[in-house]
């Protein structure tokens, strides 16, 4: 008989959130795998629960090489608890390598359900939630995080993105440059913390907010792009929107073509107008 892989919701903030299975599968689990076993040691004290098992670490350094312990502990029958610091494992989180590997195995995952920041996050902003996805961390340097968003410049879906706090302004100022000024956003800070705080407005508005600094845990949730019909797109924008298809890599035969099925225009008219920009810039 095989084991289980259990993957556990903790608190993102609030530790009364916290399911009650969670503090039944902290007491009873065979193996208690922690991305900070001190902040798994303040969980269970705050929790009133003694683990019986055995508590090791698993993290972004150790990730890889733990995960085929854990598994051999799956193989042999035991039942193994994946916690991360707050929220999901796997969602931003360690957990998807002991996921792929449990699978494999045909080893039984299952999971307690409990609070998620892109969730949450997405709820309070006020933004459309019917369709969303959700883009993790940017990257740190500048040029690719540009390209980064300009790959989803055109996402329609609410987008939501974690960040840490001494990043924010260049995101927001990035976020600005490549969705547009008046494309709506929402900071969400400490979510259900004490100082929890949810900054909504233009993407050009936060921007200038986040310059004077932000402390705390951040989730940006930001609009889709509008739809747009063909009255709606003069020649600059479907000239912008061939120019991010040709930096996310597209060829311009193809970048025009796309714009031209989104635009619901003929290729021609996209090709005229990305001709005129090219004389007009010399």
């Amino acid at each position: 008989m095989t084991g289980t892989l259990v993957l556990a919701g903790t608190p993102i903030g609030e530790i009364a959130d916290a399911p009650p299975r969670l503090a039944e599968e902290l007491a009873g689990a065979d193996v208690i795998a922690a991305e900070d076993t001190r902040r798994l040691r303040r969980l269970t004290q705050a929790l009133g629960v003694t683990p019986k098992g055995r508590v090791v670490s698993y993290f972004e350094g150790n990730e890889s090489a733990r995960t085929p312990e854990l598994v051999a502990e799956l193989a042999g029958g035991a039942r193994v608890l994946l916690v991360t610091d707050a929220g999901m494992p796997s969602v931003s989180d360690p957990g998807y390598r002991l996921v792929a590997a449990a699978v494999e195995q045909d080893i039984r995952v299952t999971a307690v359900p409990g609070p998620s920041a892109v969730l949450t996050a997405l709820a309070l902003s006020g933004l459309p939630v019917d369709r969303f996805c959700f883009e993790g961390f940017l990257p740190r340097k500048a040029g690719e995080r540009l390209s980064r968003l300009r790959e989803v410049a055109d996402e329609r879906r609410t987008l939501v993105y974690f960040e840490a706090p001494h990043r924010l302004d260049d995101t927001l100022a990035a976020m600005t440059e490549v969705f547009g000024a008046e494309r709506r956003a929402a900071v969400c800070r400490e979510l259900t913390k004490t100082y929890e705080e949810v900054r909504r407005g233009p993407l050009a508005e936060l921007a200038r907010w986040a310059e004077e600094g932000v402390r705390g845990e951040i989730t940006v949730v930001v609009e889709g792009a509008p739809e747009a019909g063909p009255e709606e797109l003069d020649d600059a924008e479907l000239v912008r929107r061939v120019r991010v298809r040709e930096e996310a890599g597209e060829r311009r035969k193809e970048a025009i073509a796309a714009v031209a099925v989104e635009a619901g225009l003929p290729k021609r008219v996209v090709f005229d107008a990305v001709v005129a920009a090219k004389r007009a810039d010399g």
